[in-house]
């Protein structure tokens, strides 16, 4: 197991045993302290996403639970990373940036065109889908406020593929 202490403005709205979203992964508040809470990421987790390679100082993505009464934006997004991606192009498209990815498609996962795709707990819409690859194109906005700002082509992101397609592949691919 890892733990992760996060220095965060919202960290002291939040209560122990919340489930939080870090850079997409789902994971527990178990202590919190003023402005800063903690959190574990366990075997699996480490496995199947990028938050073994977070040091010091590096920025996370965080992202609160969506309020039941509240209204639905994106698409659905739990914090399950599926598996992880490799950026492999950033290109600046006068003020907007364009990023290629490409993953290990052999387990099954798949995107569409102009189907949602979530990056480092980012909600995103995908385009140029092929086989084990895709590619987003990011907002200022998005760019300032989130991990984007510093991702590079080589750097390491999480995936989680829509749940929806997840149970569509499961269910064709039944014997």
């Amino acid at each position: 197991n890892i733990d992760f202490t996060i220095q965060s403005p919202i960290s002291k709205e939040m209560k122990i045993d919340q489930s939080v979203a870090h850079n997409g992964v789902c994971l527990t508040v178990v202590d919190i302290e003023e402005d800063w809470h903690k959190v574990t990421a366990v075997e699996e987790t480490l496995l199947k996403s990028n938050l073994k390679e977070l040091k010091v100082h590096s920025i996370v993505n965080l992202e609160r639970c969506m309020i039941a009464n509240g209204r639905f934006d994106g698409h659905i997004v739990q914090g399950h990373v599926d598996q992880t991606a490799v950026c492999t192009k950033r290109e600046e498209k006068e003020g907007s940036w364009l990023f290629d990815f490409e993953y290990d498609n052999s387990v099954g996962n798949v995107t569409v065109e102009k189907g949602s795709i979530c990056i480092d707990g980012i909600s995103l819409t995908c385009f140029n889908s092929a086989d084990g690859k895709f590619s987003v194109t990011i907002i200022p906005y998005t760019m300032d406020h989130t991990t984007f700002k510093s991702l590079q082509p080589g750097h390491t992101v999480n995936l989680e593929f829509d749940i929806i397609g997840k149970y569509v592949s499961k269910l064709l691919n039944k014997k």
